[in-house]
């Protein structure tokens, strides 16, 4: 199993200034060769670096490797639109192989600069020391800054857990009232998060109408509380639902959301509202989707993906489909065998259902 780890580095003024000054060159040599990939309309990595390779070496003074990794950043950017130029921002990542970036012990990064190799101490937490200590970074590593500070994302290579026996599934419904709830009643309530998210609403409004630089600050500043809260309450979800598996044996089911961006204006085949998209869009499906995906992984818990489609107008007790079974957000009851239970409950069973067919064992 793959993660990705977000290691603060400690450079001097010296080392920052060095740091700085690569980063912002290496961004001003990818917007020179997309500029020339657009206009030879060559996107792939092998036909760019025949086009530019030593046009870009002579003119920006890189390192033959960094050359190599700034074509493959303007490469990977095309590969989902070729219609328009791409830019790249002076502070956008930087990227790193093992040939310019490795490590002396969990201490230092020795990281290859405009100036040569320069070693940056790294802010090691407990957590990260037991992830990185004796594993090994896998392919490339991005230098990124954020809020004037450098960090690196080291994508490191970690040992599934071992699969566990399961004697059972267990279903997980995700909503916005409701931000998860399970086949066994449990309920993750969403109304904190959406409270919270009223409140910053209404704080943003007030601000964007002032305009100054301050109030942009305050804006940006608010935007990045806003993703912890919802980052912490996500794992915090996560981790009751993989450790409630463990107990019971049981396989997690969840609904299959590749399309879920459909539902930022789509609910039940209508269009939502301007305050219902605002909830859609805002809190991140996939991201406590993916949270439980890698703690399920790591502990050895099985993981289904079942067909999302009528799982809240399914009755769970005799599997009639109808609109009509959906009262209210929270209703459920069955008009054809009068089954009653809280609409998030009914789905949870039917997620769980669902997985059982696919996993024959789990009963």
């Amino acid at each position: 199993m793959l993660i990705t780890t977000k290691i603060k580095l400690l450079p001097n003024d010296q080392q920052y200034e060095q740091l700085l000054s690569t980063m912002k060159r290496f961004n001003e040599a990818c917007n020179r060769i997309s500029e020339i990939a657009f206009e030879k309309k060559v996107f792939s990595k092998v036909k760019i670096q025949k086009e530019c390779y030593y046009e870009i070496r002579e003119q920006f003074g890189l390192s033959a490797q960094m050359v190599i990794r700034a074509i493959a950043k303007v490469a990977e950017s095309y590969k989902v639109d070729k219609k328009v130029v791409h830019t790249f921002r002076p502070t956008g990542a930087m990227i790193y192989d093992e040939r310019i970036l490795s490590f002396k012990g969990l201490e230092f990064a020795s990281t290859l600069t405009l100036d040569g190799r320069i070693d940056v101490p790294m802010q090691i937490s407990s957590y990260h020391r037991g992830v990185l200590e004796g594993k090994r970074v896998r392919g490339q590593a991005d230098l990124v800054l954020i809020d004037n500070t450098f960090y690196l994302l080291l994508v490191v290579e970690i040992p599934d857990g071992t699969p566990i026996e399961t004697t059972d599934v267990i279903g997980i419904d995700l909503g916005i009232v409701n931000l998860a709830t399970d086949s066994l009643g449990e309920v993750f309530s969403g109304k904190k998060i959406i409270n919270l998210r009223k409140r910053y609403a209404r704080i943003r409004a007030r601000l964007q109408s002032k305009g100054t630089k301050s109030a942009k600050r305050l804006l940006k500043k608010r935007s990045k509380k806003e993703k912890r809260m919802a980052r912490d309450i996500n794992h915090c979800i996560s981790k009751k639902i993989v450790e409630k598996a463990l107990r019971h044996r049981s396989v997690i089911a969840l609904e299959d959301l590749k399309g879920i961006s459909k539902l930022k204006t789509k609910k039940n085949g209508k269009t939502v509202n301007k305050s219902q998209r605002s909830q859609l869009s805002n809190w991140s499906f996939y991201q406590l989707r993916q949270f439980i995906v890698y703690k399920a992984q790591k502990f050895g818990v099985p993981l289904v993906f079942v067909d999302p489609r009528h799982t809240s107008q399914t009755c769970f007790a005799c599997g009639h489909v109808a609109k009509e079974n959906r009262k209210t957000q929270s209703e459920f009851v069955c008009v054809s065998c009068g089954h009653a239970d809280h609409a998030d409950h009914n789905a949870a069973c039917v997620i769980a259902s669902r997985a059982a067919v696919i996993q024959p064992y789990a009963v």
